[in-house]
């Protein structure tokens, strides 16, 4: 079934979703943002869809809004939006429950949770994207399993607590290990060296993470029980504090970790 598709959000979130959409036969059909400018550029691609700077949706014939905005601005939002009858309302936070909708002019709501970190101009493989969903009555979640399996072979039910849990153990596996990676690169950097001399390294760590595990996985000094290598280590970095502690912590749990097999 194809759906008529509103897009309130101009971001990376919702960059990604309109195209997948709309490569899966969907027609965006409105496009908001509270800065017109943006919401112009945003269109550029979507040939069907009005801009608009106003959340009165009501003259629209979307039948699905997406609510892809910051996480603090759903429950702000939702109310204000004015929507045609019936039409479904949901947002794409994995953090926020979808109580946060509560206030908005419909029964019609839910969750659409695209499992994956995205940047805008950085293609990604929708199909192999694991999308959680959620909603409010049996209708909503029809339609919604529906849109998201036209985009996604990776479709579950899941509760906001659920959602949550998946959404902490991300920013673990994602969001700190990036930042990880450009701690190493600053580290690197110092000494005028090259972060590509990491790559066969982190490729080969992520791989083998996800072929046996990464538990089964995990190497180095800390796991090995090496602390003249991991003082070395710390004494390097004691010019930056900061850094050094990252490291002693982490260490230290991976020690604590094995410890108890």
């Amino acid at each position: 079934m194809s759906y008529q598709i509103g897009i309130i959000g101009t971001g990376n979130v919702a960059w990604h979703l309109a195209r997948a959409f709309e490569n899966a036969g969907h027609v965006i059909t409105d496009i908001y943002n509270r800065d017109i400018r943006k919401a112009k550029h945003f269109a550029l691609d979507f040939f069907n869809a009005k801009t608009t700077s106003k959340l009165n949706f009501n003259d629209s014939n979307a039948q699905i809004f997406i609510l892809a905005v910051s996480d603090d601005a759903i429950a702000e939002i939702a109310p204000e939006i004015l929507l045609p009858k019936n039409a479904i309302l949901v947002h794409t936070s994995g953090s926020v429950a979808m109580a946060a909708l509560g206030y908005a002019r419909t029964e019609n709501q839910g969750v659409f949770y695209p499992l994956q970190t995205f940047s805008k101009g950085k293609a990604v493989n929708f199909s192999e994207i694991p999308i959680g969903i959620e909603a409010e009555n049996k209708m909503t979640e029809n339609a919604l399993n529906s849109l998201a399996k036209s985009i996604s072979n990776k479709v579950q039910l899941m509760d906001s607590r659920d959602r949550r849990t998946i959404h902490l153990a991300a920013v673990f596996a994602c969001n700190f290990t990036n930042h990880l990676f450009t701690i190493s690169k600053g580290i690197l950097e110092n000494r005028n060296l090259n972060f590509d001399l990491l790559e066969p390294l982190i490729v080969e760590t992520l791989n083998k993470s996800l072929e046996i595990g990464p538990n089964n996985a995990q190497t180095g000094p800390a796991k090995r029980g090496d602390f003249e290598t991991l003082d070395n280590h710390f004494q390097a970095l004691s010019n930056n504090p900061e850094i050094a502690e990252i490291y002693r912590a982490i260490s230290q749990n991976i020690i604590d970790y094995y410890s108890e097999e």
